[in-house]
C-alpha cells in the first residue's frame, strides 16, 4: 500500500480517536521506512515521496501534522545535500554538447544508443565552431557507445585548454540522426537549492547544472 492509500483511507475512517490514531501511526511507520530508501542521487523518487506526503495531508486533514511534514522535507533535503557534498572532486556524466579539455589528458563522453546503428561518428568543434577531430566510430550495438578523445586534432597536434562542442550522429547522408552525449565532468562544489529543489553542482567546464540530471556517477 503506498502513501496515497494510507491517506484515503485516514480521510474515509469514522470519526474515532483510536482508528485516527492507528491511521496516523500506521502513515507515520511507512514514512519512515521510505525515508530509510530514498536515494540522495534518485531527486525525482524524493519529489514523488513530498508529493504523496501532500496527498496524504489534503486526503487526511491532518493539519497538526502538516507543520511537521515541513520540517521533516527540510531535513531531508539538508541531508540529501550533505550526501550530494560527498560528489565534490569525483567526475559525474551529465547530457551537454560541451566539453572542457584540460591542460593535460583528454575528454571522456558516453552516446546512449536506443539501437543498433550501421555507424556512429563524434565530431569535436573548437570556440569558433570549426571542427578540430572527427571519431568515426564504426558500427555500434545498442546500449553505450563509450567515446575518448586525447585532445589532439587529425594532425596529432595538441590543442589547447578550453571548451569544446561535442556532437554524435549516427547513419550517413539524409539518413543520419543526431544523438545526445553524456559528458564526464568533475564536481567543483555543490549548492542548495530553494523550494524543495535537488541541490546543484557545479562542474568544471559546464557550469551548474542540478543533481537530477546526472545520469552516472563515475
Amino acid at each position: 500500500m503506498d502513501i496515497t492509500s494510507i491517506g484515503a483511507a485516514a480521510g474515509s475512517a469514522p470519526r474515532q480517536r483510536e482508528s485516527s490514531n492507528l491511521g496516523q501511526e500506521d502513515f507515520l511507520k511507512l514514512m519512515t521506512t521510505q525515508l530509510k530508501n530514498q536515494d540522495p542521487m534518485s531527486p525525482m523518487e524524493n519529489g514523488e515521496f513530498m508529493t504523496q506526503i501532500a496527498q496524504f495531508t489534503t486526503a487526511s486533514g491532518i493539519g497538526e501534522l502538516q507543520s511537521s511534514f515541513a520540517a521533516f522535507q527540510q531535513d531531508m533535503m539538508g541531508d540529501q545535500a550533505l550526501r550530494a557534498s560527498t560528489l565534490v572532486d569525483r567526475e559525474v556524466l551529465v547530457e551537454s554538447g560541451r566539453a572542457r579539455l584540460g591542460e593535460s589528458g583528454g575528454v571522456d563522453a558516453v552516446v546512449p544508443l536506443p539501437g543498433a546503428v550501421p555507424g556512429l561518428t563524434v565530431s569535436i568543434a573548437d570556440a569558433a565552431g570549426q571542427v578540430v577531430r572527427r571519431l568515426e566510430l564504426g558500427r555500434q550495438p545498442a546500449g553505450e557507445a563509450a567515446v575518448s578523445w586525447d585532445g589532439r586534432d587529425a594532425d596529432g597536434q595538441r590543442l589547447p585548454p578550453g571548451s569544446y562542442s561535442i556532437a554524435a550522429t549516427a547513419g550517413s547522408g539524409e539518413s543520419s540522426i543526431s544523438l545526445p552525449t553524456l559528458v564526464a565532468a568533475r564536481v567543483e562544489s555543490v549548492a542548495l537549492s530553494s523550494g524543495g529543489e535537488p541541490p546543484r553542482l557545479s562542474l568544471a567546464g559546464l557550469g551548474e547544472v542540478s543533481l537530477a540530471a546526472v545520469r552516472r556517477i563515475q
